[in-house]
C-alpha cells in the first residue's frame, strides 16, 4: 500500500499543476482529486493519510505557485506553498473523519461544504491565498464559465469537486461490479458526463448584454516597464519615471481620452503624504498634462501617507512619529484631474508578509517584518479611503482594483454591487519576473469580468498590460517586459449580475452546513446512536 499511496499522491498533484493556468489541460481538473479519494478509503493510519495528502497539496502549491519565492527573501517561498498545503490538507482530514461518522453519500457531502468553507475563509483572513481557489482552474476557459455571473468562482470549485466525486464513484463501482465497457458506458458514464457537461451547455445560452455603442469611451494604458528590483524605488529617478509615464501617455491621448491609467505605486514610491498631494510636483505636472486634454482623468498607482489628528481615528496598526503623531503609509489608487479634488482608494486586500504581517495588532513587534518590497518597510494600513472613484460629468464609477485585490472574488463583487461601472487593475507585477505568476494574474481577471460583466481595463508596470470584455475576452494584450501604451474602447456597464446583488451564496451556504457537520461530529462522541458505523477507515 506504500508505494501506491506514494503514487496517487504524486499523481494527484501533478495532474492539478497540469490543470491550472497556464497549462493548458484544463480537463485534468475534473480527475485531479481522485487519487486522494483513494488515499481516503484505503489508508487507515491517521498520521500516514495526513502525510500523503499533505505530499500531494504541498506538489501542486510548489509545482504551480513556486515563484512566490522569487523575492529578497526566497525561504519565503517555501513557508507559504508548505503552510498553504497544510491548510488545505485541513478539509481533507475533516472528511477522512466524517466517514466514520456518516454515510458514504453524505461524506461526498461534507467534503464539499468543507472544501468550500475552507476557500471563503481563505478569503476573508489576514492569512488570505485565494490564488488557487479551484473555481480559478477555468480563468483559459471563459467560455465555459459564462455562469459564472450568477455563482461567482465558488461555482466551479463545486463543479470540480462533483466531477472528481462522481468519476471516483464510477471507477469504484466498475472495479467492485467487474462492468464491462458496454455496461460502464451504459449504466454509469453519463453520470460524469452530466455534471460537466451541463454547465458547458448553460454557457453555450448564457451571454453578457451587449454593449450600447453611444456609451463607449476612451481610455490610454501606460505599461512604464520599470525594473521594480533595481529602478523603481529609487529616489534619484522619480521624477524621470515621471517623464516616461508624461511621454507615454500623450503619445496615444487625444480630445476622446477620458481615462489614463497608470500601474501600481507609478507616483511617490517613497511615499507622499495625502493632506499634502496638491502641493506636489508630479501631480502638478500631470495637471499640466492633463489641460491639453481636458474630458480626460488620471487613475493611477501611489505609495501615500496619511496623519492621524483625532484620537477616536488611529487604528490599532498605525506607526507613531517622534512628537507622538499617528500615521499609516497605504498602497493607493488616485484619481487626478484638473480641478483641486484628488480621490484616494487605499488598497485593502495585502498580501500576506508583504505588505500585511497578519494580526499585527495583537504582535506589535512584528510591525517592522514585512518583506522589502522598496518603498514604505513594515507593511500599509487597511482604513479605507473612497469606496469608489466618481466622475459625475460623465456619470461613471470605477472600482480601481490593486494588484492582489482582483484575485478576491467576493470582495470585487462587493464593491461592485456599490456602483462600479468599470473594473481597472492596477498592478506591479515585474517582482516575479518570467513565470507564471504575472500570466496567472491577468487570468484571473477574466474571471472577474464574468462574475460582474464589466469591462476591465488592466495596467500592469512590466506587463500584461490589456482590456478584458464582459464576456472574459482578452483584447490588446501587450508583450511582457517591454514598455508599451495602446488606447482601447471600453463601455461602462451599469447593470448588475445576480452574483454581484447577491454575493457568494454557496459558499455561505457551505459555512451554514459546516457548523451544523461540527456541531453533529461534537454531539455524535456522546450519543452512540448518531454515530454511524465506521466505515472503510
Amino acid at each position: 500500500m506504500k508505494s501506491s499511496a506514494f503514487l496517487c499522491s504524486i499523481f494527484s498533484g501533478l495532474l492539478l499543476w497540469l490543470a491550472w493556468p497556464t497549462m493548458p489541460l484544463t480537463p485534468l481538473v475534473f480527475i485531479g482529486f481522485t487519487p486522494l479519494l483513494y488515499l481516503t478509503e484505503k489508508v487507515h493510519h491517521r498520521g500516514k493519510y495526513f502525510g500523503w495528502i499533505f505530499f500531494s497539496l504541498l506538489i501542486w502549491n510548489v509545482a504551480t505557485t513556486w515563484w512566490v519565492g522569487n523575492t529578497t527573501v526566497p525561504a519565503s517561498g517555501v513557508f507559504a506553498n508548505s503552510f498553504n498545503a497544510l491548510l488545505m490538507s485541513i478539509p481533507w482530514l475533516a472528511y477522512k473523519n466524517s466517514r466514520r461518522r456518516l454515510p458514504e453519500t453524505m461524506s461526498y457531502f461534507a467534503l464539499i461544504v468543507y472544501w468550500l468553507t475552507f476557500e471563503l475563509i481563505h478569503q476573508t483572513w489576514e492569512l488570505s491565498w485565494p490564488w488557487l481557489v479551484l473555481g480559478n482552474a477555468f480563468a483559459l476557459r471563459p467560455g465555459w464559465i459564462q455562469w459564472y455571473q450568477f455563482t461567482g468562482a465558488s461555482g466551479g470549485t463545486l463543479w470540480v469537486l462533483l466531477a472528481n466525486i462522481t468519476i471516483y464513484q464510477v471507477w469504484k463501482r466498475a472495479r467492485i461490479y467487474d462492468l464491462s465497457w458496454g455496461q460502464l458506458l451504459r449504466q454509469e458514464i453519463w453520470k460524469p458526463a452530466a455534471i460537466i457537461l451541463l454547465p458547458l451547455l448553460c454557457s453555450v445560452f448564457i451571454h453578457p448584454t451587449p454593449d450600447n455603442p453611444a456609451q463607449k469611451i476612451g481610455v490610454v494604458v501606460v505599461q512604464p516597464n520599470i525594473d521594480p528590483y533595481d529602478e523603481k524605488f529609487t529616489a534619484s529617478s522619480v521624477m524621470q519615471q515621471l517623464e516616461k509615464f508624461i511621454r507615454l501617455s500623450e503619445s496615444k491621448a487625444d480630445s476622446n481620452t477620458r481615462y489614463i491609467v497608470w500601474p501600481e505605486t507609478a507616483l511617490f514610491p517613497q511615499g507622499a503624504w495625502e493632506h499634502q498631494l496638491n502641493y506636489q510636483p508630479e501631480i502638478q505636472a500631470i495637471r499640466r498634462m492633463l489641460q491639453r486634454y481636458p474630458k480626460a482623468k488620471v487613475i493611477t498607482g501611489a505609495v501615500t501617507m496619511k496623519q492621524y489628528r483625532e484620537p477616536e481615528e488611529v487604528p490599532a496598526t498605525a506607526r507613531r512619529m517622534e512628537d507622538g503623531t499617528a500615521w499609516e503609509p497605504f498602497n493607493t489608487a488616485l484619481q487626478i484631474d484638473t480641478s483641486q479634488n484628488i480621490q484616494v482608494y487605499h488598497k485593502y486586500e495585502l498580501v500576506p508578509g508583504v505588505e500585511l504581517i497578519p494580526y499585527v495588532r495583537y504582535l506589535s513587534f512584528m510591525q517592522t517584518l514585512a518583506l522589502d518590497f522598496g518603498g514604505i518597510t513594515g507593511g500599509y494600513g487597511r482604513t479605507p479611503g473612497v469606496t469608489l472613484l466618481t466622475n459625475p460629468a460623465d456619470s461613471i464609477n470605477i472600482f480601481p482594483t490593486i494588484c492582489y485585490e482582483s484575485v478576491f472574488s467576493d470582495y470585487v463583487a462587493d464593491h461592485t454591487k456599490s456602483g462600479a461601472d468599470l473594473l481597472m487593475v492596477i498592478t506591479n507585477d515585474g517582482w516575479w519576473g518570467r513565470t507564471e505568476g504575472h500570466r496567472q494574474h491577468l487570468q484571473y481577471a477574466r474571471i472577474r469580468a464574468i462574475e460582474t460583466r464589466k469591462w476591465v481595463v488592466r495596467s500592469a508596470n512590466t506587463g500584461i498590460s490589456a482590456v478584458i470584455d464582459p464576456a472574459g475576452n482578452v483584447y490588446q494584450p501587450q508583450p511582457y517586459w517591454e514598455e508599451a501604451v495602446f488606447k482601447a474602447d471600453v463601455t461602462p456597464r451599469r447593470e448588475q449580475t445576480f452574483y454581484v446583488r447577491n454575493g457568494d451564496l454557496l459558499s455561505k451556504g457551505a459555512v451554514i452546513f459546516c457548523i451544523l457537520l461540527l456541531v453533529h461530529a461534537f454531539i455524535s462522541r456522546f450519543i452512540p446512536g448518531l454515530r454511524h458505523a465506521e466505515n472503510n477507515g
